[in-house]
């Protein structure tokens, strides 16, 4: 066996012309692109785009040393597998108007998940909520203006779950991705 660059260890005795070559080529594309796991350079890729998404193709192939259309070609196959869902903004809910966060448990009443989780889905001062294991159905993060604010909306699902109410005094951790894993 030979080393191909960027294909790997490639038994050249099956590569017989450019035909077999451009088959082996997409069946190596097609593993990757479906494939969990990232390699360091998609590494790279994603922790500059979660510090700046607006950056350019241009600075972001100079970043990780490769062509535009090399880092296009990436961040496509990235979206593609899902690993980018999105490019997005972060947006400071102090700065509209909502200095407070709660996280609220919520255990809905028997018989009332559903009805719960759509009160959820439409009070727009819940920000997030994930449906969870345990004792809880629900843990929601909900921004408010005051404790009066909270003690309303929280009042309008008092009747159909319990709640557990925690106000956020300041984040430990921001919102990061998991550690990839490598190949």
């Amino acid at each position: 066996m030979k080393f191909a660059p960027f294909f790997g260890f490639v038994p050249w005795s099956e590569i017989e012309n450019v035909g077999s070559l451009l088959n082996y080529m997409k069946l190596i594309s097609n593993i990757y692109r479906k494939s969990k796991v990232i390699d360091e350079i998609d590494q790279k890729i994603l922790k500059i785009l979660i510090g700046d998404s607006r950056i350019s193709q241009k600075e972001l192939a100079a970043r990780v040393g490769l062509s535009s259309p090399g880092v296009a070609e990436r961040v496509r196959r990235l979206e593609e597998r899902g690993v980018i869902r999105g490019f997005t903004i972060d947006v400071n809910p102090e700065a509209l108007g909502y200095p407070l966060q709660a996280i609220v448990r919520i255990r809905p009443l028997p018989g009332k998940l559903h009805i719960v989780q759509q009160m959820i889905e439409e009070i727009p001062e819940f920000g997030e909520c994930d449906k969870v294991t345990g004792d809880d159905c629900y843990i929601a993060r909900l921004y408010v203006r005051s404790m009066g604010e909270l003690d309303t909306l929280l009042d309008r699902i008092v009747d159909k779950a319990e709640t557990n109410t925690s106000i956020v005094k300041s984040k430990s951790v921001e919102r990061r991705m998991p550690p990839p894993v490598m190949r």
